[in-house]
């Protein structure tokens, strides 16, 4: 990460007690990043907790389904970029819970893109974390961007749905985020 682009730059970031979070919010701050995070539960065995990022951020208490709270966060906190990695990532759970999943995947994704829709001229950059799962099963491997989104499971759907969701408001956008929509793997530092 160039420190240059980070510094002093606001950053809101979603699922900041999953791995991928936590490690993302570590290395924004190192970047000297003035980094806001989406917190709904406390998980004081997640990363994000047992090493103190918690005190070295800002914390908006809350859940990705409240549309106001997310509208207020990025206009108060005058957010540049947004990283959105919450969801329910774990397939047993998905099962188990199809509804959870889809609140979490779905219900919780539209609002903040539609938030970062309506501060279009403040948001320049969202990162979006996919999954594989999206694609469903292929005949042919390795698939790309372009294979057809076909999850058939509760957690595929779902992460399928969000994926096309986060297309839609951006299609009302007259002018509006350099977007960056990126894959899970390309968050992670692989190409494709």
């Amino acid at each position: 990460m160039s420190s240059t682009f980070w510094q002093d730059r606001p950053v809101f970031v979603t699922g900041v007690t999953g791995l991928v979070g936590s490690w993302l919010v570590r290395r924004l701050l190192d970047a000297d990043a003035d980094v806001v995070c989406l917190v709904r539960d406390s998980v004081p065995n997640s990363e994000f907790v047992r090493s103190g990022l918690v005190s070295k951020v800002r914390v908006v208490r809350g859940d990705l389904c409240d549309a106001p709270l997310l509208k207020r966060t990025i206009a108060e906190y005058d957010v540049r970029t947004v990283f959105h990695l919450a969801a329910q990532t774990i397939v047993g759970v998905a099962s188990r819970e199809p509804v959870g999943t889809l609140d979490a995947n779905i219900r919780g994704t539209y609002p903040l893109f539609d938030a970062c829709r309506r501060a279009s001229k403040l948001v320049c950059e969202i990162v979006f974390a996919s999954s594989d799962k999206t694609y469903g099963e292929h005949e042919s491997l390795p698939y790309d961007e372009d294979a057809a989104l076909q999850g058939t499971y509760q957690h595929d759907v779902s992460k399928s749905g969000a994926e096309r969701l986060q297309w839609t408001p951006l299609h009302s956008l007259e002018s509006g985020p350099g977007e960056t929509m990126a894959w899970y793997r390309r968050l992670l530092g692989e190409t494709a």
